[in-house]
C-alpha cells in the first residue's frame, strides 16, 4: 500500500544509485552499488526502517568508475559480485565479510558491461558486454571460459542469464533493431539453438528466470506487458505461454524469491512493476479448477 511522503530511506550514498540486490541467504540485507563508486551492504531492521539508514553494515571501496551492476553469490554467504559501469570495465568479488577484495578481474571487458548473472550453483558467472559478446568467466581462475561473440547484431543493450543445464539466455537487438531472445548451448556456441523476434520495440528486454517451473519472463522498458514462455529440452526449446498485459508502462521490473510467494494461492510468481510515482506488484497464479494438482504440475 501507500507509504508516507516522510517515510524513512536508506540513503548512506553521495551519488545515484545504480543497482540493488537483497541477499539470498539473509532477507534483511540488501546491497547497492552507487555512481560515488562505493558498493555498500545494509542490513534493515527486522520490522522495517523507523529513522532513515544512513551508516552501511560494510562500504566495499574499490571501484574508481560508478558502480552498476552488484549480484549476490548463490550459494556462498557474503559473497558479492560487482562491476563497473564507466570505462575501467572491472568486476569484484568480495567477501563482505571481511570487506576485502577476493578477486579482480580486470583485463576481460574491453566495454561496458550491461549485466551479470551467476549460473546455479555460483562456480561460473556470465555476462553481456557493450562490445556485443557474452562471456563466461570462472572467476577463482580469472579466465574466460566461453565466448559468444555478435550474440546479437544490434548495437542496444543486451542481457544474458543462465538457465536450466548450463544453458544461456540472451536478449538483445538485431540488425534492423527487431527485440530479440536467443538460447545458447554453453559446450557448442558457433551458433545459437534457437532465436526468436519478438517485436520492434526499443526498450531492453528483461529477462527472469524460474528454474523450478523452467518459465522464463521477459519484461521490456517502457512496455505494459511480461510475455512469459516455457523453456524446454527439445526444440523449438522456448514456447510462448502467454502475455499479461496491463495499461501502464514498466519503468523497471522486480522479482520477488520463491520463499516470499503464498502457495496457498497458487502463486508461482510475483513482479514488483514500478511506475513513475507507484510500485505494484503483479501476480502470477496456475489456474485450478479443481482441488488436485494435475501431473504436467
Amino acid at each position: 500500500g501507500r507509504i508516507d511522503k516522510a517515510y524513512p530511506t536508506v540513503c548512506g550514498h553521495t551519488g545515484p544509485v545504480l543497482d540493488i540486490e537483497w541477499c539470498p541467504h539473509n532477507d534483511d540485507v540488501i546491497a547497492s552499488g552507487s555512481e560515488d563508486c562505493a558498493v555498500k551492504v545494509w542490513q534493515i531492521p527486522e520490522n522495517g526502517l523507523v529513522v532513515p539508514l544512513m551508516e552501511p553494515v560494510v562500504s566495499l571501496e574499490g571501484h574508481s568508475k560508478r558502480v552498476g551492476v552488484v549480484t549476490w553469490h548463490p550459494t556462498a554467504r557474503n559473497v558479492l559480485l560487482s562491476a563497473d559501469t564507466g570505462c575501467d570495465n572491472v568486476v569484484l568479488i568480495w567477501n563482505v565479510g571481511t570487506g576485502e577484495e577476493l578477486y579482480r578481474l580486470e583485463d576481460q571487458h574491453p566495454d561496458l558491461i550491461y549485466n551479470a548473472c551467476w549460473n546455479r550453483n555460483g562456480s561460473l558467472f556470465c555476462t553481456a558486454c557493450k562490445d556485443k559478446t557474452v562471456r563466461v568467466i570462472d572467476p577463482r581462475r580469472e579466465t574466460v571460459v566461453v565466448a559468444i561473440e555478435k550474440a546479437h547484431e544490434g548495437a542496444r543493450p543486451m542481457r544474458a542469464i543462465f538457465v536450466a543445464d548450463n544453458k544461456i539466455l540472451t536478449t538483445g537487438f538485431s540488425r534492423m533493431s527487431e527485440r530479440q531472445i536467443a538460447l545458447w548451448d554453453q559446450s557448442n556456441t558457433s551458433d545459437s539453438m534457437i532465436v526468436q523476434e519478438l517485436d520492434t520495440s526499443n526498450g531492453v528486454l528483461l529477462p527472469f528466470y524460474d528454474p523450478d517451473t523452467n518459465i522464463l519472463y521477459i519484461c521490456g522498458k517502457g512496455d505494459s506487458s511480461i510475455r512469459y514462455f516455457e523453456l524446454t529440452d527439445e526444440s523449438p526449446y522456448i514456447h510462448f505461454l502467454s502475455t499479461f498485459s496491463s495499461k501502464e508502462p514498466q519503468r523497471g521490473m522486480g522479482f520477488m524469491p520463491k520463499r516470499g510467494l503464498d502457495v496457498n494461492k497458487c502463486e508461482i510468481a510475483r513482479f514488483y512493476k514500478l511506475h513513475e510515482r507507484k510500485c505494484e506488484p503483479i501476480i502470477m497464479t496456475v489456474p485450478r479448477k479443481v482441488s488436485v494438482f494435475k501431473d504436467s504440475l
